[in-house]
């Protein structure tokens, strides 16, 4: 049985920045495989781009109903929607400050490829067993509310 961890960075990110070197360290401490793509950020930030890389994961087996994302601030949509048009079944969705459908004033265009409507987004209950949100009051870039729009959006959908 394979399991798996990946973390995905957001927006602006990097395997190598914020939080992300330390909870590898910690998973791997655990024996626990931990795998950190880096996506093109910003410069061709994209769905497209970035889900080519996350496919190629997908293709040798090392995404399975075991594995558990962890992601962090655009990572968070971009997995849901990946795994919606894909049909994958995971084990468990961690966002930390994640949101959907915000319109950023300067960078607009880097992320509407990335979101979902409603709609769409109801679709990841059947294919994740448990999607916990983690958001933060002082977030300098995405605002608390966005932040939980995103929870309640997906808690809405569960019930």
């Amino acid at each position: 049985m394979h399991i798996n961890y990946f973390i995905i960075h957001g927006s602006y990110g990097n395997p190598y920045k914020n939080w992300m070197p330390w909870l590898k360290n910690q998973l791997s401490k655990r024996k626990i495989n931990c795998i950190v793509p880096n996506f093109p950020s910003p410069y061709k930030q994209d769905y497209e781009s970035w889900s080519k890389i996350l496919k190629a994961y997908n293709e040798i087996g090392y995404i399975t109903e075991n594995t558990t994302f962890v992601t962090h601030s655009l990572g968070g949509i971009f997995i849901i929607k990946f795994l919606i048009e894909n049909c994958i079944k995971v084990k468990k969705i961690i966002t930390v400050a994640g949101f959907n459908n915000i319109t950023f004033q300067d960078d607009m265009n880097l992320y509407k490829s990335f979101y979902l409507d409603e709609n769409e987004l109801l679709k990841i209950n059947s294919l994740c067993e448990e999607i916990i949100c983690i958001y933060s009051d002082n977030d300098p870039y995405v605002p608390k509310k966005m932040q939980k729009n995103l929870l309640i959006e997906l808690i809405q959908r569960k019930q």
